[in-house]
């Protein structure tokens, strides 16, 4: 089997439930029992919310009489024995991911050319933007770009809209990149877990209007970038991935502008990577994390 079919063998199992005994073993030997090779596996016990999260990659080996469709049949039963909330994920196939974005297109771009280099897997099903400054950049790209102008009495019905895109396309990941509209608490819960944002500065800090400048104010030795999951509450959803860069006395607000762009589109990256690798579980307000 050569390189590029191995890939397209392997598969991602990850689970989450209530901390019990025999979880593991009940688990590695279903897979090993049916022609497995666990290729990747790692496990968290959280002693504070009582829960478990384990994330496996393994292949199918050539001469095993199970299908991945065998796997996730036969799995309803162990899934049922131990209340787990798992899926198996292909691994080669891409994330459909809907990017959105306003003015700033530093995140975009970022996020256009990582994904043309092959270093996210994802398919990028369109881009939306409540204005058309970032058209050409899609358009060059061959993406398809859709323009949905936001007003306070039109949010609703372009809201509306936007849902009837992720689910025509599939969408199954939305990254707000430098998207500059506050979303609804209706469209947060249908998006729930499965939007990203990429918040200036560390949570919360300097919010709203030049956070840079704020920071410059405030004589800050450390600027950052967050990337979170969205909801109802406004920057303040489970943590995925913060980038940092040290500053001092020396930095202007204009320099701290550029800086904090660099951090922003490394955390957003590394966050919809992770995404689009399924190595990230929601706990509450908090995320577990395998990297």
């Amino acid at each position: 089997m050569n390189t590029s079919q191995e890939q397209d063998n392997q598969f991602v199992l990850t689970v989450s439930c209530k901390t019990g005994t025999g979880i593991v073993s009940g688990i590695t030997s279903y897979l090993s029992d049916r022609g497995c090779n666990i290729i990747e596996l790692a496990q968290f016990d959280d002693k504070v919310t009582g829960r478990f999260f384990m994330r496996s990659v393994f292949s199918i080996l050539p001469d095993a009489s199970h299908t991945i469709d065998d796997l996730r049949s036969g799995f309803l039963d162990l899934a049922e024995k131990f209340d787990l909330e798992w899926a198996m994920h292909d691994a080669h196939r891409p994330t459909k991911v809907l990017i959105m974005v306003s003015r700033f297109d530093h995140c975009l771009v970022d996020l256009l050319y990582r994904h043309r280099k092959g270093e996210l897997n994802i398919e990028i099903t369109a881009v939306v933007s409540n204005h058309l400054d970032a058209r050409p950049i899609a358009e060059r790209e061959g993406i398809r770009f859709v323009h949905l102008p936001v007003t306070q009495d039109t949010k609703p019905e372009k809201e509306a809209e936007l849902l009837k895109i992720v689910n025509e396309t599939g969408t199954e990941l939305v990254v707000l990149a430098r998207y500059m509209q506050v979303l609804s608490d209706h469209l947060c819960e249908k998006l729930h877990g499965r939007a990203i944002n990429i918040h200036h500065s560390f949570l919360p800090g300097f919010k709203g209007a030049k956070p840079y400048h704020q920071a410059f104010d405030r004589g800050v030795k450390l600027i950052g970038a967050t990337a979170h999951y969205v909801t109802a509450d406004l920057d303040e959803g489970p943590i995925i991935e913060q980038s940092v860069q040290p500053v001092n006395h020396a930095y202007y607000p204009e320099e701290l502008v550029a800086l904090g762009r660099d951090t922003e589109t490394v955390a957003l990256s590394r966050a919809v990577k992770l995404h689009a690798e399924h190595r990230v579980f929601l706990s509450g307000n908090k995320t577990i994390i395998f990297k």
